[in-house]
């Protein structure tokens, strides 16, 4: 039996990841260690609750008692905790630098203190910054171009360097944009699902041309499990599905799939530092055996679906505190 700790397994990409090992690894067990943040949701993780080889223990990384309580006994660490709103980075980095950089340290510490026999860290495709023609690849020069993306940026130098001189059992994921269930409505095609349910408008930023690669969740779960289990030590493995879409293309989609009009967008000032274009190179990985499963429009129409019979999910979590950051954030 393996023993995974699993931070930031409260949120999108981490709850999804935790109910993913735990239904294809029936004797692993897993124990999430989340701070609860706003965007942290014990809903997430309803379906795992009163499972024998489940445990949550509220807690921060960079808190070193939380994380020592809760890598004590691991064997794997999977690092999701992180601050990720890029929008968010740039009014209030200082929690980014904290959080991201910080608390990566301590769980490396951790790593080092209790002899962990894997640790992967999540990063992202932010990293290289933006690209006008062709994919980065993992040797790519980093390029960041807001604090999120230069906080993940630091994590992974920290973690690189642990392995270059401790020989810490670092990898390290970068993934392209995910989406699916669950994931927080401040996020781009939540955010603008649930704003067409609602008949609100979509501020959508600039000529709304900027292109991203669009990565299904469950698929980023299957590129981590890989990782996880036959990546090699000290390597950084890109994650993308060749999904490649403007930003404007995937709000139309969205509004055909809801039957809603397109007067509901709004163009409105582009986001400071805004990259241009991600695009991945992940041939690193599918050589290791991984390829992406999800088709982009179909597994879209899927995720509308899911935001369509969930109301309760997101209708809590845009009340309060996200309704005054949206107003103040949007002008909308």
């Amino acid at each position: 039996m393996k023993r995974i700790v699993v931070t930031g397994g409260a949120g999108f990409i981490g709850s999804n990841f935790v109910k993913y090992i735990l239904g294809l690894y029936p004797d692993y067990s897993v124990h999430v260690l989340d701070k609860l943040t706003y965007a942290g949701n014990m809903a997430n993780l309803e379906s795992c609750r009163g499972e024998r080889n489940f445990s949550f223990q509220k807690g921060d990384i960079c808190n070193k008692r939380d994380v020592d309580e809760a890598c004590r006994n691991a064997d794997w660490i999977v690092n999701f905790a992180a601050e990720t709103h890029v929008d968010r980075s740039i009014s209030s980095p200082q929690a980014f630098v904290e959080t991201d950089v910080l608390g990566t340290y301590i769980l490396l510490e951790a790593v080092k203190e209790f002899k962990i026999e894997r640790y992967v860290q999540i990063s992202t495709d932010e990293v290289y910054g933006s690209i006008d023609r062709g994919s980065f690849t993992e040797e790519s020069p980093l390029n960041p171009s807001s604090p999120y993306a230069a906080s993940k940026a630091g994590a992974d130098l920290l973690a690189l360097s642990s392995w270059t001189t401790y020989r810490l059992p670092v990898l390290i994921t970068r993934s392209s944009n995910n989406y699916g269930p669950y994931q927080h409505p401040e996020k781009f095609i939540p955010l603008f699902i649930t704003n067409a349910l609602e008949d609100r408008q979509l501020p959508l930023y600039g000529d709304g041309l900027n292109v991203r690669d669009w990565l299904y969740v469950r698929d980023n779960c299957t590129a981590i499990d890989l990782i996880l289990h036959k990546g090699k030590e000290g390597e950084i493995y890109n994650v993308g599905a060749n999904e490649e879409k403007k930003n404007l293309d995937v709000v139309h989609l969205i509004l055909a799939y809801l039957g809603k009009q397109e007067s509901l967008i709004r163009h409105v000032t582009d986001r400071k530092g805004h990259d241009r274009r991600y695009s991945l190179n992940s041939s690193k990985l599918r050589k290791l055996g991984w390829k992406p499963e999800a088709n982009f429009e179909k597994s879209l129409k899927q995720t509308v679906a899911w935001y369509t019979e969930n109301v309760e999910w997101w209708k809590k979590i845009k009340g309060g505190e996200f309704q005054e950051y949206y107003r103040r954030h949007y002008d909308l």
